[in-house]
């Protein structure tokens, strides 16, 4: 059991805690009153709230609604004045640029085509909007006009300033083929910086605008006539320096070119300076072609559009082509009569010309890309023209050399060398400047497989066949030729002059190396041939020095008396002797040997034959009793003969 005093104390406690229990029930009741009571409160504030808002919206958006369509009709009215501010403009364009489109866009380029773009924005207002309007007509009159204007100056701005190159500028610029080290580009400011950029604009705008090509004719008709002027001013000035100097050469530029050969030119019978001249003007006229093309076609570039500048560049340049086609082809006709003439020495005109068109082709061909195939064909043509007359000059000469007469009156009376040869021989050496040209000249006509392979070491051996063929048909002219000479002598030593003359040029012209490339064997063909003929020569002295040998001469003892018949014959064995001496010396006194080299070999080779033979005789018979006039018989000592012989084959001795 609980004692009764616990029991007591808790039922205390159990009642505190439940009056503290009421108390806080109490409280949230409270308070559950009063919540319910503000609430009711907020929603009447709310109901009040959306009524007034649905009161204050049906005031308002009527309102908005009616600023709204207020605010359209004042954009509407200022987008009605401003189109009708825009077309009233268009009325007054022609009254506000009619001046400047009458006084012309010269010094004012810039606001002339700002009227020109207003005119042209009145004229599609009007073809559009208004197309029976008068102003419609007055805009495009002054349209038209303004449009002939701008082609106006355009003509007179490329007329005004398209200049001349002048012939030393011209020099200074194809001057750097010959450099080493080529400098940069000479440049040709054909227009100037403000002029260029006004001669743009007004193209473009004559393409973009204006409808109209025109002014392309006009571009290229003042540039052609100025390419061509600038070239034949550089030909000019060729001539008028070498009438006047001597020296067709810019003072700007080294006197010196591509097609001047290292070694000292050969002077060419028949050739002049004036013809060296037209040479020179002619392949300096074709360098300055190109490099004055090239310079047209940049220019052309910024000024033509581009679909259009192909074949504008190619009408301008025609006429400066056709002239060096024209005086090329002239060239080509002067030489064919040349051969017709059997003046070879002017077919080589040709030469130095190919060369150097051979040479430019490559440039020439990237400058004529893209023109006409009938302007890229020209050059080529010239080219083909000139191989075939060059190769028919060579085959010519070769059959000249081989066919040339045999006229006595033109053969040399003292035997020395032909005409013929001397000239087939300076022919061949000027060949040499030329070897590459006038290999593909002579390939140019092989119509064998090998040809269509062409190198320069076909070109090479071509060249050398044909060299010998001229050298075999000269040598057979000359055997001919000789024959004319009745004293098998003069035959011998003309042959010999010849033959020896041949093989000293082509020594030092280093020709043999060339003949060598065929015929290894020629320089000791030659000399083999110029031997044969000194011992050909040697044979005439026979019927001197078989008077003295000793076959036939009589056997006499010391001191035994001679018979009539021996004594005869020793006289007979002197005087033929003498006889026969005093002839040959007489006579081959007057025949020439030009070689001092040979001259002197032949003349010591027979002074000691005949001093030897000479000599024995005089030792044998001179103390013999064979005559009671011994000095009659007995002429000469045998120096005395050998100052005879030393003076053979000297015309001034």
């Amino acid at each position: 059991m609980i004692p009764p005093q616990e029991a007591s104390v808790r039922r205390r406690e159990i009642e505190d805690k439940l009056k503290q229990e009421e108390e806080t029930l109490s409280f949230i009741r409270d308070s559950l009153e009063k919540s319910d009571q503000l609430t009711k409160n907020m929603v009447s504030i709310l109901s009040s709230f959306e009524s007034r808002l649905m009161k204050l919206e049906n005031s308002i958006i009527p309102v908005h609604k009616q600023t709204e369509n207020l605010q359209r009709l004042q954009e509407n009215v200022e987008k009605t004045l401003s189109c009708l501010d825009h077309v009233i403009s268009y009325y007054h364009v022609a009254s506000d640029t009619e001046k400047i489109i009458r006084e012309g866009p010269t010094g004012r380029l810039e606001e002339y085509l700002g009227c020109m773009a207003k005119i042209q924005k009145a004229v599609e207002y009007f073809q559009d909007n208004n197309p029976d309007s008068p102003e419609l007509n007055r805009v495009k009159f002054l349209f038209e006009r303004g449009k002939e204007s701008l082609e106006s100056e355009f003509r007179s701005l490329m007329t005004r300033h398209s200049k001349v190159v002048s012939p030393v500028l011209i020099l200074d610029l194809i001057s750097g083929e010959d450099d080493m080290e080529a400098p940069d580009d000479v440049p040709l400011d054909h227009l100037s910086e403000s002029v260029l950029h006004d001669v743009i604009r007004i193209s473009r705008w004559l393409v973009e605008y204006g409808r109209n090509q025109d002014f392309m004719n006009v571009y290229y008709q003042i540039r052609s006539s100025q390419l061509d002027r600038s070239i034949k001013g550089l030909k000019e000035h060729f001539r008028k320096s070498s009438s006047s100097s001597g020296v067709p050469y810019s003072p700007a530029i080294p006197n010196k070119r591509k097609d001047t050969p290292t070694k000292k030119p050969i002077k060419r019978p028949g050739r002049d300076d004036m013809l060296d001249m037209e040479i020179d003007a002619y392949i300096h006229c074709v360098s300055a072609f190109v490099k004055l093309a090239q310079s047209e076609y940049q220019l052309l570039t910024d000024i033509i559009p581009e679909h259009h500048q192909k074949k504008t560049f190619d009408s301008l340049i025609q006429d400066a082509l056709d002239g060096l086609m024209m005086e090329g082809e002239n060239i080509v006709s002067v030489a064919r009569k040349a051969i017709i003439r059997h003046d070879y020495s002017a077919v080589l005109t040709v030469f130095p010309i190919l060369r150097h068109l051979k040479q430019t082709k490559p440039e020439f061909d990237q400058v004529l890309q893209g023109t006409a195939a009938s302007t890229k064909n020209k050059l080529p043509g010239l080219i083909t023209s000139m191989e075939t007359t060059g190769a028919k000059a060579l085959e010519d000469f070769a059959d000249n050399i081989k066919n040339d007469p045999d006229k006595e009156y033109n053969m040399p009376k003292d035997g020395t060398v032909h005409e013929l040869t001397s000239n087939a021989i300076l022919f061949l050496q000027q060949l040499l400047d030329f070897q590459e040209t006038a290999g593909a000249m002579l390939a140019s006509q092989e119509t064998s497989s090998s040809a269509t392979s062409y190198n320069s070491e076909f070109s090479k051996r071509l060249l050398s066949t044909y060299i010998c063929k001229v050298l075999g048909n000269l040598q057979l002219n000359l055997l001919s030729k000789s024959k004319v000479y009745e004293d098998p002598a003069l035959r011998a030593i003309f042959l010999h002059n010849n033959y020896n003359y041949i093989l000293k040029s082509l020594e030092k012209s280093e020709l043999i190396h060339l003949v060598a490339v065929t015929q290894k064997t020629a320089e000791r063909s030659y000399r083999d041939h110029i031997e044969q003929q000194i011992q050909t020569y040697q044979r005439s002295w026979l019927k001197v020095t078989d008077y003295i040998s000793e076959k036939n001469l009589p056997v006499f003892q010391p001191g035994v008396k001679l018979r009539d018949k021996e004594r005869q014959m020793i006289k007979e064995r002197f005087k033929g002797f003498n006889d026969g001496l005093e002839e040959l010396c007489k006579i081959q006194k007057a025949w020439a040997i030009p070689d001092t080299e040979q001259r002197d070999k032949i003349r010591q080779a027979q002074k000691t034959i005949v001093k030897e033979n000479y000599g024995a005789f005089l030792h044998r018979y001179a103390s013999v009793p064979f005559t009671k006039n011994p000095e009659k018989y007995i002429k000469y000592r045998v120096e005395q003969v050998a100052d005879m012989i030393e003076r053979l084959f000297d015309t001034s001795a």
